[in-house]
Formats: structure tokens, sequence, C-alpha cells
């Protein structure tokens, strides 16, 4: 069984940039599709971005989030990074990473079997 473990977030100006990692324990993490999710108070958590098992996939939640976020991920490090760049107020939230052993590509949480703990992301205007 996989574990994850955020780090990387933080207090930042509105403009300004934060690099999420997201580290996996175990041994099979090049089998999973990896996702990023965020959860900001009062609101239920939505997709932000997910990375195919090599690589050279990437989806994003809408054109505003790709234009701005990038994830990749190294499996030799067995980590998934998001880089989060001219920040708004409105990316405020606890980021997830988790993990996808299904086949394609999903924006569904419930889809996911795996959680970090989150780290939380503040921007402030």
């Amino acid at each position: 069984q996989v574990q994850l473990v955020e780090s990387g977030g933080g207090l930042v100006q509105a403009g300004g940039s934060l690099r999420l990692s997201c580290a996996a324990s175990g041994r099979t993490f090049s089998s999973y599709i990896m996702g990023w999710f965020r959860q900001a108070p009062g609101k239920e958590r939505e997709f932000v971005a997910s990375i195919s098992r090599s690589g050279d996939i990437a989806y994003y939640k809408d054109s505003g989030v790709k234009g701005r976020f990038t994830i990749s991920r190294d499996n030799a490090k067995m980590t998934v990074y998001l880089q989060m760049n001219n920040l708004k107020p409105e990316d405020t939230a606890v980021y997830y990473c988790a993990t996808f052993r299904g086949w394609g590509f999903s924006s569904a949480a419930s889809d996911y079997n795996t959680w970090g703990q989150g780290t939380q992301v503040t921007v402030s205007s």
C-alpha cells in the first residue's frame, strides 16, 4: 500500500508561485495515475490536475488552471509535483495528492484510492 506525504504549501501573495510536492512510499508508485485535488473552506473537494503513469499526459481542471499550474512526476524519486504560478486568492485551499489505479482519465475524487494529509496554500490579495 502506498503512502503519500504532501509538502510545499504556505502563504504567498497574489501573483506569486509555489511548488507542491507529494512523496510516495512503496514500490508501486509508477503503477498509479496521480492526481492533485484541493478543498477550500465550506466547499467540496475539487479536481485540479492528473498525470499519467509515465508522465507524458496531463489533464487540468480547466483552461484557467492549465495556463498557471503544471503537474509533473519523477518516478525514480516517487514524487509528483504541482508547480503553481500567478496564484490568485481563489486558489486558497488545502491541496491533496491521490492515487488512481484505473485506466484513462478521471476527475472524480471517489475514483482515487489513497490520499495524503494535505498541505495548506493561502494566497493573499
